[in-house]
């Protein structure tokens, strides 16, 4: 049990020592204020690039499931709906309107991933290039949203039921969403950030991430069901108490992908050094 738990104990250091020495938190923080601005702008290209796939009504068809499954204490089922419906409307004009701050998420992620792998920050042009590499994650944006979408009427219906049906549609959802995450991180950890972990390192612990992100997604909506007064801290202001605890759960979110990139670099470097030992390791 002991040489059990110094095994972990080795491993978790081992994952994290890219991040040793550097403020995470301050790179999570930095992370969402970027993501605070690209968020909509994302959410309405995807939708946008779906609905020219597969349709404006059957778009509103099936994201009418997860707005009604939607918990209304902080009024999320309006804010989404309100958010479908502007991405179905949008005009090529105003997608084009919206690339810019969609790509602001790159930048953020590309400068903090820089300060993670890196010992400084050298590279030239840090900012155009974290936009443009995650730029190309639109493409198969209506792919991965609708395979979510045509899920939404089976999970959502289990989950009304409630009992052990209610459970199955979460894990299905989980699942769903694990699914979705993993390509989306695979390319991230690969691609956006600049240290380029081998392709299996990255799948492997890019996987492992996307699992935790969707459960701590599917946490987020446990939470916003709760009858918490969020406007309490804040003068009674509940919009901005809402606000603010979704920038909170943004921040908790990229520390997981922090996390899980600096555990990519470890795994990688590993395999390595594993693969091509050092002539001192011979």
């Amino acid at each position: 049990m002991g040489g059990g738990w110094r095994r972990v104990k080795r491993i978790g250091a081992a994952a994290f020592r890219p991040v040793r020495g550097r403020d995470l938190s301050l790179h999570a923080a930095a992370i969402t204020f970027y993501g605070a601005i690209a968020v909509v702008p994302v959410a309405l290209l995807a939708i946008w690039l779906t609905t020219l796939v597969a349709g404006a009504e059957r778009v509103r068809r099936l994201t009418s499931y997860a707005v009604r499954t939607l918990p209304t204490e902080i009024g999320a089922p309006r804010a989404m709906a309100a958010l479908v419906e502007a991405g179905v409307e949008l005009t090529p004009l105003l997608a084009l309107a919206s690339l810019l701050p969609a790509s602001l998420y790159g930048e953020g992620l590309r400068r903090a991933f820089v300060s993670v792998a890196a010992p400084r920050t050298d590279e030239s042009l840090v900012g155009w290039r974290g936009r443009l590499l995650l730029l190309p994650l639109l493409a198969p944006a209506p792919a991965l949203l609708l395979s979510i979408l045509l899920a939404l009427p089976t999970t959502t219906g289990l989950v009304r039921q409630g009992g052990w049906l209610g459970a199955l549609g979460v894990v299905l959802s989980f699942l769903g969403v694990w699914l979705v995450l993993t390509p989306v991180l695979l390319w991230v950890f690969r691609v956006v950030g600049p240290a380029s972990p081998d392709w299996l390192s990255a799948l492997a612990v890019g996987s492992f991430t996307a699992a935790n992100l969707s459960g701590f997604l599917h946490g987020f909506v446990l939470f916003a069901s709760l009858p918490i007064d969020l406007g309490a801290p804040f003068g009674g202001f509940d919009e901005i108490g809402a606000g603010v605890a979704v920038l909170l759960w943004l921040y908790l979110f990229h520390v997981i992908v922090l996390a899980g990139y600096s555990a990519t670099l470890a795994l990688s470097r590993w395999r390595t050094h594993r693969t091509h030992p050092t002539p001192e390791a011979r």
